[in-house]
């Protein structure tokens, strides 16, 4: 269950521009976006693309010079010395040796911060990370389409250059012989490393998103069954459940089949032409059709030719990837759609010290093609009060808070908060000043330590255990083996319902944040576990704006004003 109400579908194409209403993008421009996001691995990226360059020359011109000093040898002349071969040979293996070394290592830099981009975008953009997004497909789009990705320089760009300087020295070299000869075989080269790579793209295009999709539903279910597989084997449900499984194991099996075949036909028409290319030189050396080729130019031509195609062969092996290419590009530029530009953000100003929250005339709905969740929704919460918003689920509560957070945009109206619009307030200005504790508070697999720090990292240890203390759960800390070192365990596992969530509220007073949203703060707890919390909550909220969002309430709550949602509007309620 997601965290806040309203939430969009789940599904991985839920996550999709389409759904929200923006631009949707091109391969192309997702690409454009992604090299732009490697700046900072430029100099590095064009160092690489020049050993590359220097590295092929000198690969063309030893085995053109190798096929001109085998040939010599045969004729009893000496044309080629093997001091040279020794030296062009020798260059070659250290320039290659140094072009795998930058190109590699710009890439694994550009990979790095592309990932760091993109969970700063997660985190930053629409939704928040605040459980929209299906952990499966992020996942998906973190590892496997960012790894994809990689493959634009090393498999496409770095081999198109080399292709690109390869095409004008063969025909030069091959039309010092024969003109003829230079343009059948420059037309061959260039089906091979251009025009075949480029149809194998189009047609693999819709191929390579449909995998990404397939791979994402995997991973999603995958983690479902993980995850969930308590209360599937509760419900004997597990044949059901990996039946899903097995059907998108099959699903992603076929589109790879599919891709597999569409590389063998790629391949082979590579081939084809490299093969017919050689067939010309031979044909030429032979004399036929007006393309006569001395004896010992016609070698060097062919060996020249052969080691062409071979490096055109990587094109033609990135052609099918290059939508697979496209499509992961996209998912990954995905994730910031929606999100605020950088001249917004540089527009935007620090949080005020007033903690006044004054909504008026909001309207807001998750996408268009949605109900609307608030309908000129109004309120008014003075700072320091404690307030509770009740409704039932689906009502909306939730979402308030998602506005409140910033992890939402309203469609129209006005929310300010200390008479500042919270649209002009920077994102992690305002959620220094707000702390949110949800129905679904996640502890890391991690320590106590480390769970608590992630709200304040500055924090000394006495801060940490006056935080503690204020959770009432300090008591429970002492007596660990390990103190604050204690490992919890994936999602606090180590700990009972009611003690995790008091580290929780731990993690969330230490962020000393003026003004608190606790969405469901008691959900899953026994009654009179949730009354003893929501107990601590009265004492140490004290001070502090309170707005508590719940079903209903148990009686020991401490508020000033009650408000319920209903048709999208907020209604004062009697305490």
């Amino acid at each position: 269950m997601t965290p806040l109400d309203q939430t969009p579908p789940s599904p991985v194409i839920a996550t999709s521009q389409v759904e929200t209403g923006t631009p949707v993008l091109t391969d192309r421009q997702a690409i454009m976006r992604i090299l732009g996001l490697w700046h900072k691995q430029v100099p590095r990226l064009l160092i690489g693309v020049m050993l590359a360059l220097v590295a092929l020359c000198l690969g063309l011109v030893l085995m053109q010079t190798s096929g001109l000093r085998l040939a010599s040898s045969v004729l009893g002349e000496v044309v080629i010395t093997t001091a040279l071969l020794r030296w062009v040979g020798g260059g070659r293996v250290i320039l290659r040796y140094a072009e795998r070394l930058f190109t590699h290592d710009a890439m694994f830099r550009a990979l790095a911060d592309l990932r760091v981009w993109f969970f700063h975008s997660l985190a930053q953009g629409a939704a928040a990370g605040l459980g929209f997004r299906r952990a499966g497909d992020m996942l998906s789009r973190l590892v496997s389409d960012v790894g994809t990705l990689d493959g634009l320089y090393l498999r496409i760009l770095v081999p198109f250059a080399c292709a690109c300087l390869t095409l004008p020295i063969l025909v030069f070299q091959l039309g010092q012989q024969s003109i003829l000869l230079a343009v059948l075989v420059g037309a061959l080269f260039a089906s091979s490393a251009f025009l075949v790579p480029y149809l194998i793209a189009r047609s693999g295009r819709a191929e390579g998103e449909r995998l990404g999709k397939s791979l994402a539903a995997l991973r999603i279910g995958v983690l479902d069954l993980v995850g969930g597989l308590r209360e599937i084997r509760a419900f004997g449900a597990e044949g059901r459940i990996l039946s899903h499984v097995q059907a998108d194991d099959a699903s992603l099996l076929t589109g790879q089949m599919r891709l597999a075949r569409r590389a063998a036909y790629a391949n082979a028409s590579a081939f084809l032409c490299g093969q017919a290319a050689i067939f010309l030189v031979l044909l030429a050396a032979a004399g036929a059709f007006s393309l006569h080729v001395s004896a010992l130019a016609a070698v060097g031509s062919l060996f020249l030719t052969v080691a062409s195609f071979e490096s055109a062969a990587a094109l033609t092996r990135a052609g099918l990837q290059a939508g697979a290419m496209g499509a992961a590009a996209r998912r990954v530029v995905e994730v910031a759609a929606g999100g605020p530009s950088a001249a917004q953000v540089e527009a935007q100003t620090d949080a005020p010290t007033g903690t006044h929250i004054h909504l008026e005339g909001v309207k807001f709905r998750w996408s268009p093609q949605r109900p609307l969740v608030f309908d000129g929704l109004t309120l008014d919460i003075p700072a320091g009060a404690r307030v509770a918003i009740l409704g039932p689920s689906g009502v909306g509560k939730s979402s308030l808070a998602a506005l409140l957070l910033k992890a939402a945009i309203p469609e129209a109206g006005s929310m300010t908060l200390g008479g500042e619009e919270i649209s002009h307030i920077r994102a992690d200005s305002l959620r220094r000043r707000i702390a949110w504790l949800s129905q679904a508070t996640h502890l890391f697999d991690d320590t106590i330590r480390a769970n608590l720090l992630l709200g304040r990292p500055d924090a000394t240890e006495d801060d940490l255990w006056k935080a503690l203390d204020d959770a009432a759960v300090a008591d429970v800390v002492k007596n660990l083996p390990e103190g604050l070192d204690t490992w919890l365990g994936e999602g606090g596992i180590k700990l009972s319902g009611g003690q995790g969530r008091r580290i929780a509220l731990a993690r969330t007073l230490l962020t000393q944040a003026p003004i608190l949203i606790l969405d469901e703060p008691a959900t899953g707890l026994d009654a009179q576990t949730e009354q003893d919390f929501l107990r601590t909550l009265n004492t140490v909220t004290e001070g502090r704006t309170v707005i508590l969002i719940a079903h209903r309430l148990t009686g020991v709550e401490s508020l000033d004003r009650i408000w319920r949602l209903s048709g999208g509007k907020a209604a004062a309620a009697a305490a």
